[in-house]
């Protein structure tokens, strides 16, 4: 995987810390068109269930945001959820999503 530029690895180490700050499987962050960043991490509760990337996506669109630059989700896992990818389709259909490890370390991107 190339390396990624500034602000996009600026995204994954977002994430990281949101996933590490809770202990949460996942950490996700995202960049809106205006440069503001938005990060969240897995909720799981009783009554309410969100991959971290759809988190993210929800709160900037609680902020107004309107379009997506790039997202970063930071996982164990080995694909992305398809309902966060599709919750950044929603708002800029070529954003790239970033899959990284808990290691920081890009594993693949998805941009369309």
């Amino acid at each position: 995987m190339p390396d990624l530029e500034p602000e996009d690895a600026k995204l994954v180490t977002l994430a990281r810390s949101a996933r590490g700050r809770t202990g949460a499987p996942e950490g996700a962050a995202v960049r809106d068109t205006d440069g503001r960043t938005y990060l969240a991490a897995t909720v799981d509760l009783p009554s309410l269930r969100l991959s971290a990337l759809q988190a993210a996506v929800a709160a900037a669109v609680s902020s107004g945001v309107t379009g997506l630059e790039a997202a970063a989700v930071v996982t164990d896992a080995g694909a992305l959820e398809d309902g966060g990818v599709a919750a950044v389709r929603d708002l800029t259909p070529g954003a790239p999503v970033h899959l990284a490890g808990p290691d920081g370390v890009v594993r693949s991107t998805a941009s369309a």
